[in-house]
């Protein structure tokens, strides 16, 4: 059996923190005794966060980027539990826990999973170069992509033994479960008719993910006579910028935006495509959910996008940016026989390749082989 800890910088939120508390609770039913740790989130019974019977939740609540009682408390934490292995969401998480294991005294195996690509600014680059002895010192690196795996260690980013293990998703819970008429009803409610091509897009409304071109492509689309709407499912910092670019392209109305959604299958579910045009992604959690529920997918050739779409089956890939393109691979889709077609085969590829179980059958022996000869005791660290 394993004992281990998750912590990631803030539970509730991100992909890389859904990521986490997935192959948490999966390993916790499988009996495995797993601890949740949130660096920066306050209390909160955390919705979906299922540690199990003997696991625990702990917020640190850290006051500041680095906080010298945070990493006390995780480090005091860490000697209670005795952990086989602490898992970290992203560097910030993997240096929190390498410090407070190392102060605690008994340093357990240190496995991260990293979930990013492409840094968008000079902050972050700045940190990469002091969080990359963090990454040298773990025992063991996850890349969630090859494309990404390949762009870092050409980056000098790498542990001790690194691998790739793809994202998965429950193809229990993200299935096409809707008939006709329960999807006509909540399209009529979103104000869509059936003749309606809805291209629905699950994001936070970020600079990164470039909800403005979705915005462009409708209006291409609606110049060739295709009656295209855009749903965004999320809200966030560009809102503003999308809607008044609908605006200023004379589709105001025909771009909706619903704001934040805990469970965002339903939109999914009356949309006819899915797609992200975002300039960066490493490996969309969205783009599989929504390919799970039999939507053919359009996405920017950026990050893993191609090592989960095959182009004129599963749905299409564009060049970043590229407007033409994209709005010429969306009309393709707009013929529902073919979204049907390329929705059928984009569903069996999950199943095959990106589920749930088989992701967690990799971590789980990804961490028994790691913990195979235990935690390793070290001289505890002065903070």
């Amino acid at each position: 059996m394993l004992r281990v800890i998750f912590a990631a910088g803030s539970l509730p939120h991100g992909g890389a923190e859904r990521h986490a508390i997935a192959v948490m609770n999966r390993l916790a039913e499988r009996g495995h005794e797993c601890h949740a740790v949130s660096i920066k989130s306050k209390v909160a019974p955390l919705d979906g966060v299922r540690p199990g019977p003997r696991g625990t939740v702990t917020c640190l609540d850290a006051a500041r980027y680095l906080d010298p009682r945070a990493v006390r408390e995780l480090a005091a934490h860490v000697a209670r539990v005795g952990p086989s292995v602490i898992v970290a969401a992203n560097p910030y998480a993997l240096m929190y826990s390498w410090l407070a294991a190392r102060l605690s005294g008994a340093r357990p195996r240190l496995a991260v999973t990293f979930h990013t690509t492409l840094l968008q600014g000079a902050k972050e680059r700045l940190q990469m170069l002091y969080y990359r002895p963090f990454f040298w010192a773990a025992d063991f690196l996850v890349f969630v992509s090859e494309r990404q795996q390949r762009y870092w260690l050409r980056r000098g980013v790498f542990a001790r033994r690194h691998g790739v293990i793809h994202n998965g998703v429950d193809t229990n819970e993200f299935r096409d479960r809707w008939g006709c008429a329960e999807r006509a009803r909540f399209r009529k409610a979103l104000g869509f008719s059936q003749s309606d091509f809805v291209i629905g897009l699950s994001a936070l409304l970020r600079p990164e993910k470039n909800h403005l071109q979705l915005v462009d492509a409708v209006a291409v689309l609606r110049s060739r006579g295709i009656p295209a709407r855009a749903l965004m499912i999320g809200d966030g910092e560009t809102r503003g910028a999308v809607e008044a670019r609908a605006r200023e392209l004379g589709i105001g109305g025909k771009v909706t935006i619903t704001g934040f959604q805990s469970d965002v299958r339903s939109y999914v579910g009356v949309c006819d495509v899915m797609t992200l045009c975002s300039v960066t992604e490493t490996f969309s959690l969205a783009a599989i959910e929504a390919m799970a529920m039999r939507k053919p997918f359009v996405h920017s050739d950026v990050g893993g996008a191609a090592e989960m779409i095959v182009p004129g089956q599963t749905g299409f890939l564009f060049p970043v940016g590229d407007t033409r393109a994209y709005a010429d691979r969306l009309a393709l889709l707009s013929d529902p026989a073919v979204a049907r077609k390329m929705g059928d085969a984009a569903r069996a590829m999950v199943e095959q390749r990106f589920s749930e179980e088989a992701m967690v059958d990799r971590y789980e022996q990804l961490l028994l082989n790691l913990c195979g000869t235990g935690p390793r005791a070290v001289p505890a660290l002065t903070l």
